[in-house]
């Protein structure tokens, strides 16, 4: 069995790569492809929201998932995302634990919350990108 040292790193690919995708899903093709920014809006009007969170969240979940998939500020990026699930597992909180269940149950926005927390405190892990490397500066050095 390979030593966590070399899985753990891969292991957080996945999740960040699984997570980037749901978080683009959901920002991008859903809010802002299907219901479009207006519709967004108007939907968090209608649940008794400010309007404007609807933009927020939109280009928020947008914003994270390609952070994530990418690997850049991953640690912040997950770390922002939190009151946007933790948000969307309250508004589910009355329809059941189910996210089957008419209105969708907390079931899956409070699983991505928790997923959230771990990717947060494992970092980008393998392949992502590297920032400064990519802007010609040398990586830090750590002291031994």
């Amino acid at each position: 069995m390979p030593s966590t040292q070399i899985t753990t790193p891969y292991a957080a690919l996945l999740l960040r790569l699984s997570l980037g995708s749901i978080m683009l899903a959901h920002g991008a093709w859903l809010k802002l492809g299907v219901f479009g920014l207006a519709g967004t809006m108007g939907f968090f009007g209608s649940i008794g929201l400010p309007p404007i969170l609807g933009a927020v969240v939109a280009l928020g979940e947008t914003a994270a998932g390609l952070a994530l998939i990418t690997g850049v500020l991953v640690r912040p990026a997950a770390l922002l995302s939190l009151p946007i699930l933790i948000g969307a597992t309250v508004m589910h909180a009355g329809n059941g634990w189910l996210f089957s269940a008419p209105q969708g149950g907390w079931e899956f926005p409070a699983f991505l919350t928790a997923a959230m927390l771990v990717q947060a405190g494992l970092g980008a892990g393998a392949h992502a990108l590297d920032v400064p490397r990519l802007l010609g500066r040398a990586p830090a050095t750590r002291a031994a």
